[in-house]
């Protein structure tokens, strides 16, 4: 892997750990954050060792602040104001040609990474951290984390964000939090009440409950898990039929004699584990 300014890589075991490292402006992305971040996807689509990723930010008040705003005041172009924008906002003469986050940051829209990414969310989530948590296949929160989009409150229009996590919150939920902007936080405990969270764990917890999950991911076969989180995307996106009739070509490329082998020995050997209750 590369390596990056704005971003800490390690990967072992099958895991891939990475952490949004800019925590002097709470991990928010500049351009060059997206840009490695984009980078970031590509490259583990191609790492055939690694079969999960851990994201997460660095430090204990922050996972991501969203865009940072001293890129809104060097890209006036994301305001709509024509001009020139190398990573993202508004190219050429008339808003129909924009470069968005949406374009580099979420890990199924601009990278095409069928490998699960788990978010390990380890305090404050807002605004551009959804085009992130909207794309990961579940998300585990620290007691302290919250989330809020406080796009309204600076006058700013929540499209992208809210549209992203409706695939993962209540219509009603969404609204809230999006129109109330920056006057109220989701809490850890309610944001697992609501579905957006599966697990809350005490901070110095974190990393080691996203690090069992992981593990237990890593050791099953990549095909499977791979075909399997690629059909539970497309039921959540297309219409019922739709996604059923893409099922028949799913089952048959993700299943193979080698991955059901693989499978039966982790079943047969001690690597299984004992389950635990949730």
């Amino acid at each position: 892997m590369p390596r990056y300014k704005t971003l800490d890589y390690t990967d072992s075991d099958g895991i891939a750990w990475v952490t949004l490292n800019r925590p002097e402006v709470h991990n928010a992305f500049d351009a060059q954050m997206m840009r490695e971040i984009h980078d970031c996807w590509h490259q583990l689509r191609a790492n055939e060792d690694v079969r999960v990723v851990v994201l997460t930010g660095a430090g204990d008040k922050a996972f991501c602040a969203g865009l940072d705003r001293t890129e809104l005041d060097r890209t006036h172009t994301m305001l709509g104001t024509p001009g020139e924008a190398d990573d993202f906002g508004q190219v050429g003469a008339t808003p129909l040609h924009v470069n968005d986050a949406v374009d580099l940051l979420p890990p199924k829209t601009a990278g095409q990474l069928w490998k699960p990414v788990i978010a390990a969310v380890n305090g404050m989530a807002c605004a551009g951290a959804f085009y992130l948590l909207g794309e990961v296949e579940f998300i585990i929160a620290a007691e302290h984390a919250t989330f809020f989009d406080p796009h309204t409150s600076y006058g700013l229009a929540a499209v992208y964000e809210p549209m992203l996590m409706l695939q993962r919150m209540p219509l009603g939920e969404v609204m809230r939090m999006t129109l109330l902007g920056g006057a109220e936080r989701l809490s850890a405990k309610r944001a697992h009440e609501i579905g957006l969270v599966q697990e809350v764990v005490p901070a110095a917890d974190l990393r080691e409950a996203a690090r069992q999950v992981a593990e237990v991911i890593a050791a099953q076969p990549p095909l499977a898990v791979q075909t399997t989180v690629r059909a539970i995307w497309y039921a959540q996106e297309l219409g019922h039929r739709q996604a059923l009739d893409v099922a028949r070509t799913l089952s048959m490329l993700g299943t193979d004699g080698k991955s059901v082998a693989a499978g039966q020995q982790l079943f047969r050997s001690e690597r299984r584990g004992e389950w635990r209750l949730r």
